[in-house]
């Protein structure tokens, strides 16, 4: 159990969050959620002891072991792959370590011995006998070569070092254990297997991850840091984020009775809760939810962008050819055609050869071979992986940023498309070339919807991007009435808004199916 007293972080006169109060309970899973920079990696090092708050106190459970998810990947450089997994268990290393020294004394006296002895008995303890062994079973779940076992971390590459560090915070079954962004760089069979494992761990789990899907499928609750407030909500966050968007549209409307937008809210939850059932989350789940009052719930303060894809010129039949396009050291013979409604979800094991085939079909690179065709009454918009092009050296405010891709230059008239990704007021005068990584991002998909296209090119749409603009974001593609392309990591966005999966490996097309992403999953295994 983590229990967090009177937690306040003030940096300066800014003010993350105040006098938080919560409790963190064995069994269960929370996902701790909020807008970027509100605080949600500041309150996991917090909680992990890495900061300190300016009031307050986290208290862990007596005798209780927490461990953590390493950010730095060089810290374990000079050690093996095996040492670092078992690292993840401090006082176990300390055992091992001072046994050695003890064991290689050449003045080994009685008084060595007592202390080997209590040595001996903790290290039976805590399985001490076991630790190599479910080391390399932790590394063989993560598919990490065994001929990489006894290599020293700073010889891997990073993708083998991520799996490394994850594998070392969860070596022991800590009672406790906190993840920040435990699916980056994983690939798929590895992120199914850790949700696998998350949900069979009778620990404490306390996560931030911007990975929808992986928070739907092992939170039991959702820890939502915003507006200085930390609050903590039963259920995943597709049952948090529906539910809050439900109370907020019913806020806004108050001509509605309270009798009746209670009932609205009751019939949600006990949907939710007859769907909860037949998960894999069933049991634990449902019993909250049976016991979640209408006052436990409140709308989220964060604000969300709006994304809507409209196009005037209605797409014909013919849409898009490629004919055995060829690009050497990217892909070879590539050949597809795509139907009306179309939305194809490109996989790959070279991430740069969907790039230049998407760069490809739009002009801006030439195939080696073969051919493509856009159908004549097709206007296709892209959003590229690499945007700098945009906004590098310029110095135009975004409303002028803007003008360039639009038929009406009126200020007001663009000040509302930049409102609708939220850059209202002085925002909207932030000049491009000083912007993040997910307004840049933001300001693309204003872009896109200003030229009104009926086909949609997409290279990682969800990199830099908030929960709230790729909820948004997905949204947005699963109503657009015209076809689509794109690449993306996002498993909640690929599994619902494609209808049809392309699969290129080894630069050779080796799947091409009408099916979901979570189908194509099934098929692979």
């Amino acid at each position: 159990m983590v229990i967090v007293q009177n937690v306040s972080v003030q940096y300066g006169s800014r003010v993350l969050f105040k006098d938080v109060n919560l409790k963190f309970t064995p069994g269960n899973c929370y996902g701790v959620i909020g807008a970027n920079g509100a605080g949600k990696s500041t309150f996991l090092n917090i909680l992990s002891g890495q900061l300190q708050p300016n009031t307050g106190e986290v208290i862990l459970g007596k005798n209780a072991r927490m461990s953590v998810l390493q950010q730095d990947q060089n810290i374990y450089d000079e050690y093996t792959i095996l040492n670092t997994v078992m690292r993840g268990h401090k006082r176990l290393v300390e055992i091992m370590e001072q046994k050695e020294v003890l064991y290689s004394k050449s003045d080994f006296n009685d008084a060595d011995g007592v202390v080997l002895g209590e040595l001996e008995q903790e290290f039976e303890e805590l399985n001490g006998w076991n630790a190599e062994s479910d080391a390399e079973q932790l590394l063989n779940s993560l598919n990490v070569d065994k001929d990489l076992f006894y290599v020293l971390m700073k010889e891997v590459e990073p993708k083998i070092k991520v799996k490394v560090l994850l594998a070392s915070a969860l070596f022991g079954n800590p009672d406790v254990l906190v993840l920040d962004e435990p699916t980056n760089n994983l690939d798929i069979k590895s992120v199914a297997w850790l949700q696998e494992y998350l949900y069979n761990l009778d620990s404490t789990v306390i996560t931030v991850s911007h990975n929808r899907h992986f928070l739907n499928q092992v939170c039991t609750h959702m820890c939502d840091v915003d507006f200085k407030a930390i609050n903590i909500f039963t259920g995943n966050y597709d049952f948090w984020y529906e539910t809050s968007q439900l109370i907020l549209r019913q806020q806004k409307d108050q001509n509605k009775k309270a009798e009746a937008r209670a009932k609205e809210l009751q019939e949600f939850i006990a949907r939710f809760s007859a769907n909860a059932s037949k998960s894999r989350q069933a049991t634990s789940r449902k019993k909250e939810l049976d016991k979640l009052k209408i006052e436990d719930i409140k709308p989220s303060n964060r604000k969300y962008p709006y994304v809507e894809f409209k196009f005037d010129k209605e797409p014909g039949n013919d849409i898009l050819m490629v004919d055995n396009l060829t690009k050497k050291g990217y892909f070879e013979n590539l050949s597809f055609s795509v139907k009306k409604g179309d939305k194809i979800a490109f996989l790959s094991d070279r991430a740069t050869g969907i790039s230049m085939f998407f760069d490809i079909i739009m002009g801006l690179q030439n195939a080696d071979s073969g051919h493509y065709k856009w159908g004549k009454t097709i206007l296709p918009t892209y959003l590229p992986l690499n945007n700098d092009e945009y906004f590098d050296n310029c110095k135009l405010n975004l409303v002028s940023w803007l003008g360039q891709f639009s038929k009406d230059n009126n200020q007001e008239f663009l000040r509302g498309w930049l409102g609708r990704m939220l850059f209202s007021g002085e925002e909207a005068l932030k000049q491009a070339n000083v912007l993040s990584g997910g307004e840049k991002v933001r300001c693309m998909l204003a872009r896109m919807m200003l030229q009104q296209g009926n086909f949609l090119l997409m290279d990682e749409p969800t990199n830099h991007l908030d929960l709230e603009s790729i909820t948004a974001l997905n949204k947005g593609l699963q109503s657009f009435k015209g076809a689509i392309i794109f690449v993306s990591h996002d498993h909640e966005l690929v599994n619902t808004v494609a209808s049809r999966i392309i699969e290129i490996k080894n630069k050779t097309k080796v799947f091409d199916r009408d099916c979901t992403f979570d189908e194509y999953i099934a098929k692979s295994n």
